[in-house]
């Protein structure tokens, strides 16, 4: 699946040649390190120049093996030949809203020039802007629950709301939740991609994918056409983290990649926030592993707010100037959910399962147990519960409530 047929913001600034073609070949070369290039770009001025100078003095400033990569013939990129990459990308960043970003680009994002080993380019579609927003990272889990998804997309929708860029990494579960949430809000979202710009990976949230094109925006390190590849994925984490004042993980397993995004951001001076949960619950484990280690424990999206600087006076304000400055239509699926919570109280046999289930998920011989209804009235219950968006089925014959903001 291709993001040729997103649709895109503002047109992209004229390039010159000579530059970016220097640019995307360091950029891409095989063996030289982001920290060596940047390294070499202080010391001699730009990319022309780099690559002007002699191996000793290159091996001077960086060391022989950073040398020997500035002065390497091109090599193809993803398969490509080097001139014709270089041809299909001023291709690519001649449509409208799309951008090839270079360390020298004011629009380059200046929370990654805060990391020692930023990028030297990146591939970039949609609102510019975005890139120099406040931002707080929120992922997790590809496997969530129901809850886990109802949380991230609400809180992404406040903390959008409050005036914070939503940044995640454009995966199932937690993560499209969390875009979802945060379009859904005043401020927006922005995409880090494991892939090539020009692909959108998985091929499942294409429509997401043009809707954060049209009104957030996508970000990425590889080259155009780079698939997905597992290796890939822990460095897009290491710019989610990067991009963000603070990561928000919702729920993970103990050997979840969310993890590394947050070992990552604390590494990097962020703060790194945990909602809790149940203790009977795998995607539990990694939140409070997270907590013991320090991490911030989060209940509301206030609380993360107030890590940010915002009293509930400010944020109200922020929202308030966030919407007057970008109005939003209400999506469909917003609007259901508003519906949804218009119905009448849950009473009855289904009032006495949803309480009966609290917080943490049960089997039907537990919620059996706990509510005295028989096998048909208490399917009749979960049954009436599922339908109206109160209680989801999980995996094992489990059932868990699904809070609604």
């Amino acid at each position: 699946m291709t993001t040729a047929d997103l649709p895109t913001g503002e047109a992209a600034p004229t390039l010159d040649a000579d530059e970016l073609r220097a640019w995307l070949r360091l950029a891409h070369a095989k063996g030289l390190r982001p920290l060596a290039l940047r390294t070499l770009l202080g010391a001699f001025g730009g990319p022309l120049e780099v690559l002007s100078e002699s191996f000793a003095s290159l091996a001077e400033i960086a060391d022989a093996r950073a040398a020997e990569a500035v002065l390497a013939p091109p090599e193809e990129i993803e398969g490509v030949p080097f001139d014709d990459y270089i041809e299909a990308a001023f291709a690519w960043a001649s449509e409208p809203g799309n951008h090839i970003l270079t360390l020298a680009d004011a629009t380059y994002p200046q929370a990654l020039l805060t990391m020692p080993d930023p990028p030297p380019l990146l591939y970039a579609k949609g609102r510019l802007e975005l890139l120099q927003a406040r931002a707080v990272a929120i992922v997790g889990s590809r496997h969530a629950s129901p809850q886990g998804l109802e949380d991230a997309r609400r809180f992404a929708r406040v903390l959008s709301d409050a005036g914070l860029a939503v940044v995640s990494g454009l995966a199932l579960g937690i993560d499209a939740s969390a875009h979802r949430g945060a379009l859904e809000g005043a401020t927006g979202t922005v995409s880090v991609i494991g892939t090539g710009a020009d692909l959108v990976y998985p091929a499942a949230h294409h429509t997401l994918a043009h809707e954060i094109a049209r009104e957030g925006a996508m970000l990425s390190e590889w080259p155009l056409g780079t698939p997905a590849r597992s290796a890939n994925f822990p460095q897009r984490n290491r710019l989610i983290a990067g991009m963000s004042g603070g990561v928000l993980i919702v729920e993970a397993a103990m050997r979840s990649g969310s993890l590394i995004t947050a070992r990552l951001a604390n590494e990097m001076g962020r703060d790194v926030f945990a909602i809790p949960g149940s203790i009977h619950a795998p995607l539990s484990q990694g939140c409070h592993r997270l907590l013991k280690q320090g991490a911030k424990l989060v209940e509301t999206p206030e609380d993360v707010l107030e890590e940010f600087g915002f009293s509930p006076a400010t944020a109200r304000a922020a929202s308030t100037a966030a919407r007057r400055a970008r109005p939003r239509p209400v999506s469909a699926s917003w609007a259901s959910a508003r519906a949804d919570e218009a119905d009448s109280a849950i009473d009855g046999d289904a009032g006495r399962v949803l309480d009966a289930l609290g917080h943490a998920p049960a089997t039907l011989d537990i919620l059996s147990m706990r509510t005295d209804l028989d096998g048909a009235a208490l399917q009749g219950a979960l049954l009436q519960l599922e339908l109206s968006g109160r209680v989801a089925a999980l995996a094992g014959g489990r059932y868990t409530a699904v809070e609604r903001s």
